[in-house]
């Protein structure tokens, strides 16, 4: 292949940038790029990060599994996961500009509020460190020498000297694998962590870290270093989100949803009106089943629940016909008569379904947006569960269920680790007597999509986990298209205002 000057040089500068795999994104990104590849890098990390959290919960992450699986995901969206020779400079420049610019897009996202940050350094940190196992020695130390790392190798004579000390300070160490070890020294207020429950050898203000755990070391200078730059990015937003274009497209991506597109109304028509409390107790991920419960017990919804909730049974299959009679039989059991839901309610559930306003077709809310935008206050039923309830509240909600107790303490520990969607699966999983559900949850509709699919026989369960949203072919075009903007949305508030 037959390089000209110019695109030589081009390709020499970006090794120059990107030369290795692994890096600590010290450096933002200074080109210029579409909206659509802007778009397009941050959809496709979010779903890598995505399926890191999915799968450092289904597996042990030294395991095979969990490795293979990884490697394959990463393999699939194009982004590095390791060093080999044998890669065309080319091929191997950009997926490494395509990590670079993504990592930067998503963090100028998820800077915006502290479960946001929390969550973002988490999948990183663990996209770091397998990456970081994948390294040979030589390119730690090349990966050392350019970030300015002060973790030099002891040589063979200090290693000799220290030879029993090494020995009892490490874990599993014999004389037979000290000779194979790779010793690094650290000052010891870098190696806290492994200096706290005494897994390495002190002297002199400095720890001795064997090669298997030097990652531990970087992986702590790495989570310093993105937090404090999440927190200048924070600083910087109002600049950013000054910019017309660029403010919806980082709203949506924390809150983003990038699995099937819900607002088409392919089930129009498809439930009645008296399926929907049996529906309710069989294929209604919790918080639709939470806010079903207190429609039928309080003949109200606040606005936020009937949003929330409206748009999900639109999406379901009510037809606007349908969503009206629903929403007024119920309305007129309580202090709202039928003069005045026809005055103040019947407009906004026409608007909801496109027939008011602006004609804007509006999309049921993913876990995402439910999850991260209006928590719920004292008075309202919407929300994530999961998420917006006290512990003992959900453990309380989830006994009168009928989930098992083993099972409740298993969502539990998921909601502990703010695993929330992983727990809403694991209660799909419960409530559906399977052992693995086969999806990675993302959406309400798709919950009940996929409950309706396997109570009626119409798909098999799958055995092994997929990767995050495997069925889905999202293009940045589809995405951009389902983008509300802040107008929309504030428009559609004020209808649904509280009355």
């Amino acid at each position: 292949m037959e390089f000209t000057r110019s695109r030589l040089l081009r390709l020499n500068k970006k090794n120059e940038q990107f030369p290795l795999t692994l890096q600590f994104y010290q450096n933002p990104p200074t080109e210029n790029i579409t909206l659509v590849e802007f778009e397009t890098f941050a959809i496709e990390r979010l779903k890598l990060l995505k399926t890191i959290e999915n799968f450092g919960v289904s597996y042990m992450k030294t395991s095979e599994d969990y490795k293979s699986k990884l490697e394959a995901e990463l393999r699939k969206l194009k982004f590095p996961y390791r060093y080999t020779q044998e890669e065309k400079k080319d091929d191997k420049c950009e997926l490494q500009r395509k990590d670079h610019i993504s990592h930067f897009i998503l963090r100028l996202a998820y800077c915006q509020s502290e479960d946001l940050r929390r969550w973002f350094i988490q999948q990183e940190m663990d996209l770091f460190k397998f990456r970081f196992n994948q390294l040979t020695k030589e390119k730690i130390q090349e990966f050392l020498k350019l970030n300015d790392l002060q973790y030099v190798p002891i040589s063979e004579e200090e290693k000799k000297s220290h030879q029993e000390d090494l020995i009892n300070g490490s874990y599993g160490l014999s004389l037979t694998k000290l000779e194979e070890q790779e010793f690094y020294k650290v000052p010891f207020q870098a190696a806290l962590d492994l200096v706290r429950p005494r897994k390495v050898f002190l002297s002199q203000g400095y720890a001795y870290i064997p090669h298997k755990d030097i990652v531990t070391i970087i992986l702590n200078d790495f989570r310093t270093r993105l937090s404090k730059a999440l927190a200048l990015s924070a600083r910087s937003l109002p600049v950013v989100q000054s910019d017309e274009r660029l403010q919806p497209l980082l709203n949506h991506l924390s809150h983003s949803y990038v699995g099937q597109d819900f607002s088409l109304q392919k089930n129009t028509g498809k439930i009645s009106l008296e399926q929907i409390d049996s529906l309710a107790a069989k294929s209604f991920p919790l918080c639709m089943r939470q806010l079903h419960k207190a429609l039928r017990d309080n003949h109200h919804l606040r606005h936020g629940g009937r949003m929330q909730y409206g748009l999900y049974l639109k999406a379901i299959g009510l037809t606007l016909e349908q969503a009206l009679q629903f929403w007024k039989m119920e309305f007129i059991k309580g202090k709202v008569d039928s003069e005045k839901f026809d005055k103040v309610y019947a407009y906004s559930i026409r608007h909801n379904y496109g027939r008011e306003g602006k004609r804007t077709d509006y999309t049921p809310y993913s876990c995402m947006k439910i999850i991260m935008s209006n928590p719920p206050g004292h008075e309202d039923s919407h929300g994530c569960p999961f998420k917006h309830s006290d512990p003992e509240l959900l453990r309380q909600k989830l006994q009168s269920y009928k989930v098992p107790t083993s099972g409740i303490n298993q969502i539990l520990d998921l909601v502990k680790g703010m695993h929330y969607q992983l727990a809403c699966q694991k209660y799909f999983e419960l409530t559906h007597n399977i052992d693995d559900c086969g999806f990675s949850l993302s959406h309400p509709n798709q919950y009940f999509a996929e409950s309706q699919q396997l109570l009626t026989g119409t798909r098999e369960v799958k055995k092994e986990p997929t990767s995050v949203e495997s069925s889905s072919q999202v293009s940045a075009t589809a995405s951009l298209t389902n983008t509300q903007t802040s107008e929309e949305m504030k428009d559609l508030e004020q209808l649904f205002s509280e009355y």
